[in-house]
């Protein structure tokens, strides 16, 4: 099964051109990366994923959705079947980490209190964290857990699509392998579907199954670590050494 499909996307900002023909499938079960050098385009394609930034032309089809001409009301459906962790964790810093993981659950659901209490407790153990957590604020918090708790929060509404916009940046060496491990332990546990633009090449190695590389405008690569070091060696040695 496809659960996301780009094809032919052009992307044009004023008279730049920043995609120019690009098309992937992304398939079920699967982390799926996005690379590509500085300014390539790779954040872009994640915001027109979450629909918001334009394409001008080509289209997406996301859990069976196409997202050009979406009616506001399948968008509005669409965005509770996906979670979305950005760069360094954008925790709402006068909320506490209950009210934080909480959000989407009191948005979108008519749960009461004591149900929410107890799905944001399952979500912040899901993600290693105690219950003790739950009345700090992110300010208390490591660069780690702001991590695991944003994960939780984007996992609130039993999100089997979750984005992460560089995951690890900002966190040392160690913390990273720690997110890379929690991430391949939820999709494993839960069947998820993981799309993620990342820089860190410890990442690339460990955690993608497939992933695409942006170059001139175009898909310049798409299949896995073993296939881009068998068919393209400036480009491995380039992102992957």
């Amino acid at each position: 099964m496809v659960v996301v499909r780009a094809e032919n996307i052009k992307t044009r900002f004023g008279s730049k051109l920043i995609h120019d023909g690009v098309s992937f499938n992304i398939k079920e079960n699967e982390i799926f990366g996005i690379l590509g050098g500085s300014g390539s385009g790779k954040s872009v394609l994640l915001k027109q994923m979450l629909m918001l930034e334009h394409f001008d032309s080509g289209e997406y089809e996301i859990l069976g959705y196409k997202l050009k001409n979406i009616s506001q009301k399948n968008a509005l459906k669409l965005q509770q079947k996906w979670g979305v962790v950005f760069q360094f964790a954008a925790l709402f810093s006068f909320f506490s980490v209950f009210e934080n993981i909480a959000i989407p659950l009191k948005e979108y659901t008519k749960l009461d209190n004591m149900a929410i209490y107890e799905i944001v407790l399952m979500k912040l153990k899901m993600v290693g964290l105690q219950e003790h957590v739950l009345n700090l604020y992110p300010s208390e918090l490591s660069g780690g857990m702001q991590k695991r708790v944003a994960i939780a929060r984007a996992l609130a509404l039993d999100s089997k699509l979750l984005f992460l916009d560089e995951p690890t940046s900002g966190l040392d060496p160690y913390s990273s392998r720690e997110f890379d491990e929690l991430v391949l332990n939820l999709k494993h546990s839960f069947d998820l579907n993981v799309i993620l633009v990342t820089h860190d090449k410890n990442s690339m190695k460990t955690l993608l199954d497939r992933f695409i590389i942006l170059e001139n405008k175009k898909v310049g690569f798409i299949g896995t670590c073993e296939e881009l070091e068998e068919q393209n060696e400036r480009l491995f040695k380039k992102f992957m050494e």
